[in-house]
């Protein structure tokens, strides 16, 4: 079973979605660790109900990123995790996690990337009157939002549509298409251990 840590900075509807996969069976994994950047978001009381260990403070409160990171490192390590899984997690990844897991970064996004990458993507979306949005998974790399593509579906956005709506249909792909993406991604693994 693999072991992940998941990164999350707000709701952590998509932490919710994954918690509820792996109780449901459908996705091989356990959540050893939750990890956050604001030690007041929902996501973390979410962590707490499912008995799932949690790791939170202020990155202002380091040094740098590096330190802030290596604090982070030590404690996967304790857990033995094999896979982070950025689930709404607002920072981006630095040298030290991407060192350590090469490939082994996983992220969200709300959008077809690379179109609206970053922050707001579904406001932006709207803005520029796109036909079409979507959502993707990909590889966590330095950039942002950059790293290579692992699975995308698109959806449509219907003239005169209000964020509301188009934010709750592209929560649902979130939460079907993300467990199904990470449990091909995790059988491969098993199946081939160490060639990622």
């Amino acid at each position: 079973m693999t072991r992940i840590a998941v990164f999350a900075s707000g709701n952590g509807s998509n932490l919710q979605a994954l918690i509820d996969a792996i109780g449901q069976g459908k996705l091989r994994a356990e959540i050893k660790l939750v990890v956050s950047d604001r030690p007041d978001c929902h996501a973390l009381q979410r962590a707490r109900s499912a008995g799932i260990a949690v790791l939170a403070f202020e990155p202002a409160d380091f040094r740098d990123k590096a330190h802030y990171e290596g604090v982070i490192a030590e404690e996967l390590a304790k857990s033995r995790v094999e896979y982070l899984v950025l689930a709404g997690y607002m920072r981006l990844i630095g040298s030290t996690l991407l060192q350590l897991y090469p490939r082994r970064i996983i992220n969200i996004h709300p959008s077809l990337l690379p179109h609206f990458p970053g922050k707001d993507a579904i406001g932006r979306a709207l803005a520029a009157g796109a036909a079409e949005t979507g959502v993707t998974v990909h590889y966590v790399d330095e950039g942002i939002d950059t790293g290579p593509v692992i699975a995308q579906e698109r959806i449509a956005v219907v003239p005169g549509e209000g964020r509301a709506d188009l934010e709750q249909k592209i929560h649902a792909v979130e939460h079907r298409l993300y467990p199904q993406v990470l449990r091909q991604i995790f059988q491969e693994e098993e199946k081939w251990p160490g060639v990622r």
